[in-house]
């Protein structure tokens, strides 16, 4: 079988026979890859005028339900990649880490659309007023970038690998070229071969290499984004193109590492800690057969428990059963093939100048159920190092493989210091159940390592673990870990748009924004805006409320009411030497009593409940006396997901019922406190749940 490549909205196959790929567990041919005569430079033109145009069409709502409905979509389709999955020498978690897991990040970033407006773009942070009389303001956006993402990435995660990198880049607004490591690549072209068929994204929004990258960086532009996961050689080599230099491209790489693991000072064997980090250790040595970016190389412990651990940690390991990964008792697979295995044994003999095995061999492994010679299957290797300082090898040779090197110190700062000699990694973990080590381990380690885990016995059990990056959180680390940052919710998705300062008067940029400003003029709603549906509401629709005087029989009820006695809230308090002159208002007082002004009361509306307040800050004091109005005004508009409400069928707002598949909404309001001088004495952003008018939204209308 010849793998095939998707290039401008068709499937091709390369030129020639192209390269062998094998099944890590027989030894058998699966399938022939290569990308010759494919034509790059058209590639990335094609992304660019036919995907990135019709990404940049869509708001980030409609690339957050897209990913979601291709998440459920892939998700029928398990079974067939599980199969493909075996191949690769995968076990049944270590494929559902791969391909469960990368579905799993277009889940997570489908969600993230709940962060962003309904549009195409987004402001960036607060908005700042830069004159006196409220007429010239600042603040950021955020629009996608008008390229291409390529995706360059490594053999051991051919889904999650594409998956976790194309979420981000789609809700953004980019779209993608994916070339996956050619060894396991015919994992990955099952995936997208799934996608194109499913024809839930647009047209240009991803294409495949399945082969070498030829001359594709030799076509990128400022405009472009390109991501690498590999080794740290091959990703320095790719940086230093030309063209990327010239252009400044961005270029993030997520390079392997030599990633630790501590085990603190107060962890003794009759501790839960204990266990704890031996089974970490085994997992991570383990699952994927070692294979991943985030493997602890190295394990540094106390060095009064060595003899201990390392007798822990290989009993364990002996308790791992290897073999065919189609075998349920099997908890180790194969190495992706014989080539891979061959560099491990290398890059073992290297470490072997200075350390010495202890668990493992090179040169026979029992499996279950497969053949050792024609699989490339190895055993689990722990090595030993007792000067750690003095053995340059440890902190700089990796085997890719399940292979790490146990190593003792005396003090903590002595184990931070031996996790920077690795020049930077994806990942550190600590285990122990003391706190200030904890700490210490944090602050002192931070500088070197993009991810750090605190393990013990609070968060072990439901703790995804060392080698587990997540979607919401980065994923990178500095020096040799590449420097770049992958992923990381709203973080990642920056990324790929471009940012750019905006000033202009308030409500220049409100309407070019669709986010109300403060100081921008307001609208005449023409009726309350509560009486309006979601989708009549206009930004900036804006009503005065009237004025209510505040006495001091208000605050003293709201007092009694709330059970808030503090002493600013007294009027017997003798005031000398505080911050206030007489009885003060307490601010939720007058947070309530703003309520009170601008809701429109009595009559089911659509409405549908107050969601939350956010920003709510009390910026004056009110003191007895003071006439209070309200400014309210239609900021931001949110659209929401239906969700089936079973409850009886009681009305809720007008032509709605419980149990309906309600159409809605949630609006930001700005609500300003007014006092009598004209100043702001508070000012809130409160959400509410608002319904679509079900006429409208049935028959077809705005949504």
């Amino acid at each position: 079988m010849k793998l095939e490549n998707y290039v401008g909205g068709k499937w091709i196959t390369g030129e020639g026979d192209g390269q062998q790929l094998f099944n890590a567990v027989t030894g058998e041919v699966v399938a022939t890859a290569t990308s010759k005569g494919l034509d790059f430079r058209y590639m990335t033109e094609y992304a660019r005028k036919v995907g990135n145009r019709n990404l940049r069409k869509m708001t980030f709502h409609e690339r957050g339900r897209m990913l979601k409905e291709l998440a459920l979509h892939l998700r029928k389709h398990l079974d067939k990649f599980y199969k493909i999955s075996y191949k690769t020498g995968a076990t049944k978690a270590d494929s559902w880490v791969d391909i469960e897991g990368g579905i799993g990040n277009l889940f997570a970033n489908a969600s993230l659309r709940r962060k962003f407006p309904d549009e195409s773009f987004c402001i960036d942070g607060e908005s700042h007023n830069l004159s006196k009389q409220n007429s010239f303001m600042g603040t950021h956006i955020l629009v996608p970038k008008e390229g291409v993402a390529i995706h360059i990435n490594a053999f051991n995660f051919p889904v999650w690998g594409m998956l976790e990198k194309v979420a981000v880049n789609l809700l953004a607004g980019m779209p993608a070229i994916v070339k996956p490591a050619t060894i396991t690549s015919y994992l990955t072209e099952a995936v997208v071969k799934e996608i194109i068929a499913s024809k839930i994204l647009p047209e240009g929004a991803l294409q495949l290499i399945c082969g070498g990258a030829g001359d594709l960086l030799d076509h990128v532009t400022s405009q472009d984004v390109i991501t690498f996961t590999g080794s740290s050689s091959t990703g320095l080599k790719l940086k230093s193109n030309p063209i990327i230099m010239n252009e400044n491209v961005p270029f993030n790489m997520e390079a392997d590492s030599l990633n630790c693991i501590v085990l603190g000072e107060d962890v003794t064997p009759d501790k839960p800690e204990w266990d704890i980090f031996v089974k970490e250790v085994r997992k991570e040595m383990t699952l994927k057969a070692g294979q991943r970016c985030t493997g602890i190389r190295r394990i540094f412990v106390p060095h009064n428990k060595m003899e201990d651990l390392w007798k822990a940690i290989s009993t364990s390991l002996s308790q791992t059963t290897i073999g065919n990964p189609l075998n349920e008792k099997v908890r180790m697979g194969s190495l992706a093939g014989e080539s891979q295995r061959e560099e491990v044994k290398v890059q073992v003999k290297k470490l072997m100048a200075s350390s010495q095995i202890i668990y493992g061999s090179l040169d026979s492994v029992e499996v279950v159920d497969a053949d050792a010679k024609k699989g490339a299957f190895l055993s689990p290797i722990l090595l030993m190092n007792d000067k750690p300082h003095a053995a340059k090898e440890v902190h700089e040779v990796e085997a890719f493989g399940p292979v790490s090197t146990i190593m003792p110190y005396k003090t903590l700062d002595e184990a931070i210091q031996l996790g920077k000699l690795g020049k930077g990694s994806l990942c550190t973990t600590v285990v122990t159940a003391d706190y200030k080590i904890a700490r210490d381990y944090v602050i002192g380690a931070a500088t070197h390592h993009g991810r750090i885990l605190v393990l013990n016995n609070e968060c072990a059990k439901e703790s995804t673990g060392h080698g587990s990056p997540l979607p919401l959180l980065i994923h990178g680390g500095p020096g040799r870990a590449g420097g770049g940052e992958e992923m990381g919710g709203i973080r990642g998705v920056k990324h790929y748009m471009q940012r750019a300062a905006l000033q202009g008067s308030p409500t220049t940029l409100t309407e070019i924004t669709g986010v109300y400003q403060q100081h921008a003029r307001g609208k005449d709603p023409g009726k309350h805006p509560f009486k309006k549906y979601f989708e009549e509401l206009q930004i900036g629709d804006q009503i005065i409320t009237e004025k209510r005087i505040i006495t001091s029989e208000d605050i003293d009820k709201f007092a009694d009411l709330s059970g808030d006695h503090f002493y600013a809230h007294l009027k017997t308090t003798d005031f000398t030497g505080t911050m206030f002159e007489q009885q003060v208002a307490h601010g939720y007082f007058i947070m309530s009593i703003a309520a009170g002004l601008f809701v429109d009361s009595y009559e089911k509306n659509p409405v549908l409940l107050n969601y939350g307040i956010d920003e709510l800050r009390f910026t004056k004091p009110v003191y007895p006396g003071a006439e209070i109005h309200i400014r309210f005004t239609c900021k931001e508009k949110l659209p929401s997901d239906k969700r089936i409400i079973e409850k009886p069928e009681v009305p809720i707002a007008i032509g709605i019922k419980r149990g309906d598949d309600i159409e809605k909404g949630i609006v930001k309001w700005l609500v300003e406190f007014i006092d009598e001088t004209n100043e702001v004495t508070g000012v809130a952003t409160i959400l509410t749940m608002v319904a679509k008018n079900p006429l409208s939204s049935a028959s077809g209308g705005a949504t």
